[in-house]
């Protein structure tokens, strides 16, 4: 079967894509890992989070399984680094699904974005919320908050993902966004579907941002619909 890579977002844990990959194990060799910081390697990352290092641990993720290339889905954050991977190492990869990902990240979007983790108040306000982080990162889930707000401040002064790079992805690639997600905006998505060489568009009804409100179904019928089908 072909490998197929699941890639998580900022704040998750490869843990949150069981539902998914037991409806698509029949299909692929799915694999699966934790960026640096997150889920089971939350206390062995002592570098900053940056777009740059989750796309080292990609790289080294595929060279240990001796995966030449494969196919990404790139949910929220994992979608920008499967990206900046295809801008970079382009050999590394097939084709690119993305979901949810948002690509508008300057100082005001970054700050607005970063305003939002603050643990204290999350801790306070959406306890829930900080229950399931500490189901993904353990009792460490504050600084998994911390150091990903200072990586969303620094994307926003130094975005790896422009116009240019877009233009210079030859990859098939489809951009993937719910039709009632709160933090990437349509007009956004469209932008970059309309200047990657091979971009996709596709819409989701009734989806909000967070993976887990997704259907799950409906995804991996997307999946399905996107990969399986022949090479151009």
């Amino acid at each position: 079967m072909q490998p197929l890579l699941l890639l998580h977002g900022a704040l998750g844990a490869s843990a949150q894509f069981r539902n998914l990959t037991s409806l698509l194990s029949n299909n692929f060799d799915i694999h699966t890992l934790d960026f640096e910081g997150h889920g089971n390697t939350i206390s062995s990352s002592p570098r900053p989070f940056r777009i740059e290092h989750f796309t080292e641990n990609v790289v080294n993720y595929l060279d240990t399984h001796s995966l030449t290339s494969c196919d990404i889905m790139g949910y929220s954050m994992g979608g920008y680094v499967a990206l900046h991977l295809a801008s970079i190492q382009p050999e590394r990869i097939k084709r690119i699904l993305t979901l949810a990902t948002k690509f508008r990240w300057n100082p005001e979007t970054s700050a607005k974005e970063a305003g939002y983790l603050d643990s204290d108040k999350i801790e306070v306000k959406v306890p829930k919320y900080a229950e399931f982080l500490r189901s993904l990162h353990g009792d460490l889930w504050r600084d998994n908050l911390q150091a990903t707000r200072e990586m969303m401040i620094h994307l926003g002064n130094n975005p790896l993902l422009t116009p240019t790079v877009f233009s210079g992805i030859p990859h098939r690639v489809r951009i993937a966004l719910g039709d009632r997600d709160a933090m990437v905006t349509i007009e956004e998505t469209i932008e970059v579907y309309k200047v990657l060489p091979n971009g996709e568009f596709q819409i989701f009804p009734q989806t909000p941002h967070p993976l887990e409100k997704v259907r799950t179904e409906m995804f991996a019928g997307a999946i399905l619909d996107f990969f399986e089908e022949k090479m151009k």
